[in-house]
């Protein structure tokens, strides 16, 4: 069964980690997905690999910050596929930090990147989904957004906000038939948790319930159940994909 048969998903950052795990999960429940970041030819790569697989793809590089390129991303869409149905907002960066050592400038950068760029994705999305009268957008907070994690007041405080925009925009949007929601993952396989030390790895495992990491595609699993009609009457919420740590 495609959940997705016939319908048009956006994924910012998804050349690669995360991102292009929820763009192939998409894909593979029969969405014809815009693989977006601002790795131009990381973009273009991973969308030339779901057309080899069989899906629909286009590469757009987009800097979520710069609300031209974004509503440029979304005006793209709808141009190629006809529809703008799901718009995950999923683009970060992290430049971690205690705030004795952290600067104003990468304080900035952080939030600038996750919260701007979510709120400018959701936005652009907004619009177009209200003309169609349905849609839905995912965005990708996480779990430091809601506990707070040592060495990141910006990303923490950045995916926080995530939460409240969700909420508000789920308000504004709902009488056009539009859900916004958000996903707090927790601890999940990456490239940056690939380069802990392995006993400190071991030690956060450790405290995850369910007893082990989480993979990428139980992020986008997460995104599949929010984008489709599963979740038809779910709005303004936050999913913690987080092996029940931290609840």
């Amino acid at each position: 069964m495609k959940l997705l048969e016939g319908r048009n998903a956006i994924v910012t950052g998804s050349a690669q980690g995360i991102g292009l795990a929820i763009a192939s999960v998409l894909a593979r429940h029969g969405a014809s997905v815009v693989v977006s970041d601002i790795n131009a030819e990381g973009a273009r790569l991973a969308a030339a690999d779901l057309k080899a697989q069989g899906h629909q793809a286009i590469s757009v590089p987009c800097d979520v910050t710069d609300e031209h390129a974004v509503d440029a991303l979304v005006d793209t869409c709808r141009e190629t596929f006809g529809t703008v149905d799901v718009m995950v907002n999923n683009a970060g960066i992290t430049r971690d930090a205690t705030m004795a050592k952290m600067t104003l400038e990468s304080f900035r950068t952080v939030v600038d990147v996750h919260l701007t760029g979510a709120w400018l994705g959701t936005r652009a999305a907004g619009r177009a989904m209200r003309t169609q009268g349905r849609g839905s957008i995912v965005n990708i907070s996480s779990i430091s957004g809601k506990v707070g994690n040592f060495g990141q007041t910006n990303y923490s405080a950045a995916k926080a906000g995530i939460v409240g925009l969700t909420k508000a925009a789920a308000r504004e949007l709902a009488k056009y038939d539009v859900r916004v929601n958000a996903i707090q993952p927790g601890l999940i396989r990456t490239a940056m948790t690939a380069a802990m030390p392995p006993e400190v790895l071991a030690r956060m495992v450790a405290d995850i319930p369910l007893g082990r990491i989480g993979e990428p595609e139980d992020i986008a699993k997460a995104v599949l159940f929010l984008s489709s009609d599963l979740s038809g009457f779910i709005t303004g919420t936050v999913t913690e994909v987080a092996g029940g740590r931290n609840m």
